[in-house]
């Protein structure tokens, strides 16, 4: 038996064997990468600097964002990199750093999600208590909440997963370290440490669902109830988004967690880690943008000032 003393490198699933393919999974990934920059900073610099969307929504808006640059900034340069120079190795301690990060990010943004839905059931259900329950004050508490106990979670499962022993080789059939991927090479009974930090962490995932299914329910009915076909359709704008990007963060994650072994293959776990850790930071913008009034609003102003900048002078 091999312990983690032994292992210095991973080896990465190779996105194709060809090098043409290589290359195209480069650019097609290098497009992706740069629009989630330009999409996020594009938001977090709009609600930093507009005083006229600094209310709590747009706040944990500007917190998603930053956890979306993080998320696909953890394993997509990597890949990017693997995928340009036909290089397949991650060192053993930057494995265990892009695990931490990839946990850290997608967990914190769960909760920040469940966050986010409370804050428009008090908007849409109870707007006469939303000003005093989500204040300034409450609302950085939240959000410290959620970047806090995804870094808690996703240090104790790192520090977890790569103290246990590794026999099974080091090749991870995973584009980056992805945690059931490390926990297949373990061959140690004390991975049942590791089982039960799931357990665990699947009762907090399906609590915080549960929570976020009941909140756009009461949400629904409140917003049937609006007499006025104007206000129904301000309703609908402000939540719509905020459901769009919970589904498909949500179902594309629990499923690649929580598949059967039986219909498990590299490419169907390739597809879904692609799904839940790369195209979520990437489009979470795009809807956002496209359905909230006062956001598209700000955003058209700001690219307006920034294409009315005069050109610097040539010497």
């Amino acid at each position: 038996m091999s312990n983690r003393s032994s292992i210095s490198h991973f080896l990465l699933l190779e996105f194709a064997d060809r090098r043409e393919l290589q290359l195209l999974h480069f650019w097609l990934f290098l497009g992706i990468y740069l629009a989630a920059l330009l999409r996020n900073g594009l938001i977090i610099t709009t609600i930093a600097c507009d005083h006229h969307v600094h209310a709590p929504m747009y706040f944990f808006l500007l917190n998603l964002s930053l956890l979306d640059l993080g998320s696909i900034s953890t394993p997509l340069p990597k890949a990017m990199s693997n995928s340009l120079w036909d290089n397949r190795d991650i060192f053993y301690i930057g494995c265990a750093a892009q695990l931490l990060f990839i946990l850290f990010f997608i967990s914190a943004e769960f909760y920040l999600l469940t966050i986010m839905s409370y804050d428009r059931y008090m908007a849409i259900c109870k707007p006469l208590h939303y000003g005093t329950l989500l204040g300034s004050r409450a609302c950085v508490h939240m959000a410290a909440a959620a970047w806090g106990t995804g870094f808690l979670y996703s240090l104790l499962h790192t520090a977890n997963t790569f103290l246990l022993p590794v026999c099974q080789g080091n090749a991870l059939d995973q584009f980056f370290c992805e945690l059931p991927h490390i926990l297949k090479l373990s061959c140690s009974c004390s991975c049942l440490r590791e089982l039960g930090l799931i357990m665990v962490t699947a009762f907090l995932i399906f609590g915080g669902f549960f929570f976020i299914v009941v909140s756009y329910v009461e949400i629904f009915r409140s917003v049937l109830r609006i007499p006025s076909e104007q206000g129904r359709y301000k309703a609908f704008s402000t939540f719509l988004p905020h459901l769009a990007v919970v589904s498909l963060f949500i179902s594309t994650g629990m499923f690649s967690y929580l598949k059967p072994p039986s219909i498990s293959s590299p490419s169907l776990d390739l597809v879904l880690s692609v799904l839940y850790s790369v195209v979520p930071p990437a489009v979470n913008p795009l809807i956002y943008s496209m359905r909230n009034q006062e956001l598209k609003h700000s955003l058209r102003k700001w690219l307006g000032f920034f294409c009315s900048l005069p050109p610097v002078l040539s010497k």
